[in-house]
């Protein structure tokens, strides 16, 4: 069985890693690899969804999708698993790479250390988009469970990065 032991990153921790247009990792930073547990063999060519831990919703990554899509940055608090099934959060910045002609390279991504009060407040999120996801057909279940994010934002009165600011705010 996969242990679920948690590593926290430190402070000055950078996981850096760089994507084809279709999400293959085709750069990941050593501290990546070593907080991951994965060499980078094992992860050069792979979807970067080699790491996503069960815990996260599949509408998070729709609404990310959507956002890079749009040509937008994405920031938020992602749970990812390690190769020995413990996990690890991670406050990402996710980013459109693109060539000189303009044409998408692919996707430029660093994470930190998240806000864990914030991640106390996003893991409850989670659950209920989870529940929701649930309750769906699976092709049905990342639209809903991201719906239900946007309510949740627009309920608060502010922007989707509004809100993530505030979360980076919350006092640990």
């Amino acid at each position: 069985m996969a242990s679920e032991v948690e590593i926290r990153l430190d402070e000055d921790d950078l996981i850096v890693s760089k994507t084809d247009p279709k999400g293959r990792i085709t750069y990941a930073n050593r501290r990546f690899m070593e907080i991951a547990g994965y060499s980078e063999p094992e992860l050069l060519g792979k979807p970067h969804n080699l790491i996503r831990h069960d815990d996260m919703p599949r509408g998070v990554f729709r609404f990310l999708w959507k956002t890079l899509y749009a040509g937008q940055e994405f920031f938020g608090y992602v749970k990812n698993r390690t190769a020995d099934g413990g996990y690890y959060w991670v406050f990402a910045n996710i980013t459109p790479d693109y060539m000189s002609d303009s044409s998408l390279a692919g996707y430029f991504s660093v994470r930190r250390r998240p806000n864990f009060a914030a991640v106390a407040q996003v893991s409850d999120w989670y659950r209920q988009m989870r529940a929701i996801e649930a309750q769906e057909t699976p092709s049905k279940a990342p639209e809903a469970s991201m719906q239900w994010l946007i309510a949740q934002v627009e309920q608060q009165g502010i922007s989707y990065m509004d809100l993530i600011n505030q979360l980076e705010e919350l006092p640990e």
